[in-house]
């Protein structure tokens, strides 16, 4: 039997920022259109002004939220499911504020819902700004803890993923000084055994797994730091090697990221944001994809930021969106012939 394109509910992100400009990129990209169907939940009028704005078009089909609710097993085109309620938000390009985080906020909880009960197939969000979301009174540090807990998810990890590198985190939007005290082995462990679980479906095999030291040159034996290395990481490794993992570490931070050893490693687990953002941005900052793994449904987003500098002037790349909804529609296919394999 034939798949059907699977739907994957693009957010539009925070409405002051690249977001808009890159879905509507997304949605003029014909190669994505081949492999899926993009549905933009957002502000239909936001994105009308940032077409011409960026001198993009006219927009594709809209559908107001509401008729999507009642109609989305009719819908066959990439679409803009539109929150807007009786106008569009007055949005100044670059300037993000109470508004612009409850909008954006808005579109991601529809498109967990849509996910969550079967509307679409996988969801790709695109970048919003905290201090907005935090002024609208939403206190959640980022994406990841959102899809958390409107998913009830307790085990869950972020993995950035592109064809030169992949890294997973242990901690991600937290305090340097915070971090020695939130590692723990029960924690590596679990955000190693995802990451094994998440590299053996997008590999189709066995992945090696390369987990990073916390100190610098793992601690010299306790010379740096609170022997970390010994106490909780090595532990962890240990455990997960008895569980039939390939894992390799704790490995010295600063020659993690070699060549040699990015050739041969599928992943690395990370103990802190920048330990794997720095090298992976260095090497592929417009084709990473942020994937949030651990999850009852399939969530990528872009790998960067609102952009306010450039918001609404057509200068935004689309590459890490188009990157992402791509990935989304891998899993997607991936989890569909896993399913058809065990019902056979």
């Amino acid at each position: 039997m034939t798949m059907q394109l699977p739907k994957i509910a693009v957010t539009m992100g925070d409405p002051a920022g690249v977001g808009p400009e890159v879905c509507l990129r997304l949605l003029s990209h014909a190669p994505t259109q081949q492999q899926c169907m993009p549905l933009v939940f957002g502000d239909a009028g936001v994105l009308e002004s940032v077409a011409e704005c960026c001198r993009l078009g006219t927009l594709p089909r809209v559908v107001d939220h509401v008729t999507w609710e009642a109609t989305w097993d009719k819908i066959t085109e990439p679409t803009i499911i539109d929150f807007a309620e009786d106008r569009s938000i007055a949005v100044t390009p670059g300037v993000v504020n109470e508004m612009t985080g409850r909008a954006s906020y808005r579109y991601i909880k529809a498109a967990i819902d849509a996910a969550m009960t079967g509307k679409v197939d996988a969801v790709t969000t695109g970048p919003i700004h905290k201090k907005a979301l935090n002024s609208a009174g939403i206190h959640y540090p980022g994406h990841t803890e959102i899809f958390a807990a409107e998913t009830h998810s307790n085990r869950v990890c972020m993995m950035l993923t592109c064809d030169e590198i992949t890294c997973s985190f242990v901690t991600t939007h937290v305090g340097y000084r915070d971090v020695p005290a939130i590692l723990t082995i029960d924690r590596i462990l679990e955000v190693i055994e995802i990451s094994h679980a998440a590299m053996s479906q997008l590999r189709g095999r066995q992945p090696k797994l390369v987990v990073c030291a916390l100190n610098p040159h793992a601690g010299e034996d306790g010379l740096f730091g609170d022997r970390e290395e010994e106490r909780i990481i090595a532990p962890a490794i240990e455990l997960a090697r008895r569980r039939g993992i390939h894992v390799e570490g704790p490995v010295p931070p600063d020659t993690a990221f070699l060549p040699d050893r990015r050739r041969e490693t599928d992943c690395f687990v990370c103990m802190y944001h920048d330990q794997g953002h720095i090298p992976l941005k260095a090497l592929a900052f417009d084709v990473a994809v942020n994937v949030t793994l651990g999850l009852p449904i399939i969530r990528t987003s872009v790998d960067h930021g609102t952009a306010l500098d450039i918001a609404w002037q057509g200068k935004a790349e689309a590459t890490s969106m188009i990157e992402a909804v791509k990935l989304a529609t891998q899993l997607v296919r991936s989890q569909h012939r896993c399913a058809s394999a065990e019902a056979g």
